[in-house]
């Protein structure tokens, strides 16, 4: 049954006030970092994925005018943007014109690394730009892990029109579903402009289980339900940004569907980071 956050409940692991478990990998951006930041090799993110052909990061990152999230407490928060450019071509005859997306992936997450292994916590906040709003007739995934071999996502953030129909609400609304192979809602939460979306994602790849953890703004994050059933298994790599899908008739959605011409769109994130859960640890608060 999906978790809403009216149910917040006490969650069965240690919790720690501050935070003080140790980390798998950073994805805070210095605070005093430019465009240009993720362009180089010392990036906290991969430089080259998945980003539109010919594009460089420093041409789809800018940073907005906001409050810092909840764990950007001497860091900054960033914008990710799609536009007419943001095709990905992992290859030459694989030109993936079905989406618009631009998604930055932690450099230390190379899909066999020990980010998809034991218990793992992944951390992050989200929030919209009302001047580059996104077009919700469009099913869109903000934040999801991707298997080794390419076949699943183990989990995923979405917003928007979904194309499977495995969400009737509102489509302004953050919707985190199960491994996507045979979707289940997680939890979902009004996707409020002006409001920082704070999430932390407890990952029990021994067991294949996910316990959400939500907070809005600067209130500390609590556990919105128990930890569910949910296939982690695939190892993989992380994706925070904007995969945006096709809408009308499609066979391979990477590269049929329609596309709008004309895109300006952005989310904002802060507090990427992930930690190690040994000793069942889950930060709450800075």
């Amino acid at each position: 049954m999906a978790a809403k956050l009216s149910l917040s409940l006490l969650a069965a692991v240690s919790i720690a006030a501050a935070q003080t478990c140790p980390l798998q990998f950073e994805g805070r951006i210095p605070a005093d970092a430019t465009p240009e930041f993720f362009d180089e090799s010392t990036s906290l993110f991969n430089t080259e994925y998945n980003l539109g052909a010919d594009l460089k990061w420093s041409q789809v990152i800018v940073f907005p005018e906001v409050e810092p999230s909840l764990f950007d407490t001497e860091t900054r928060p960033f914008e990710i943007t799609i536009n007419d450019d943001s095709i990905f071509a992992p290859s030459p005859d694989n030109v993936q014109t079905g989406f618009r997306r631009a998604e930055l992936l932690p450099m230390s997450n190379d899909g066999s690394d020990p980010s998809t292994e034991g218990i793992k916590t992944l951390h992050f906040s989200l929030q919209k730009d009302m001047a580059r709003p996104l077009n919700l007739s469009h099913e869109y995934q903000l934040v999801f892990v991707e298997t080794a071999d390419y076949s699943t996502n183990q989990f995923a953030l979405k917003t928007g029109t979904l194309l499977d129909g495995s969400f009737t609400g509102e489509p302004d609304t953050l919707i985190l579903q199960s491994n996507v192979a045979s979707p289940r809602e997680l939890f979902s939460v009004a996707f409020a402009e002006g409001v920082w979306h704070n999430f932390a994602l407890v990952l029990n790849f021994e067991e294949n289980t996910t316990q959400v953890y939500y907070s809005a703004n600067a209130d500390p994050l609590e556990s919105v339900g128990e930890a569910e059933p949910n296939d982690l298994s695939g190892r993989g790599q992380y994706h925070f940004g904007i995969l945006k899908k096709p809408t009308g008739e499609f066979g391979d959605m990477t590269r049929e569907g329609y596309q709008p011409s004309g895109i300006d769109e952005g989310v904002i994130y802060g507090g990427i980071f992930m930690e190690d859960s040994v000793g069942e640890c889950v930060s709450l608060a800075p």
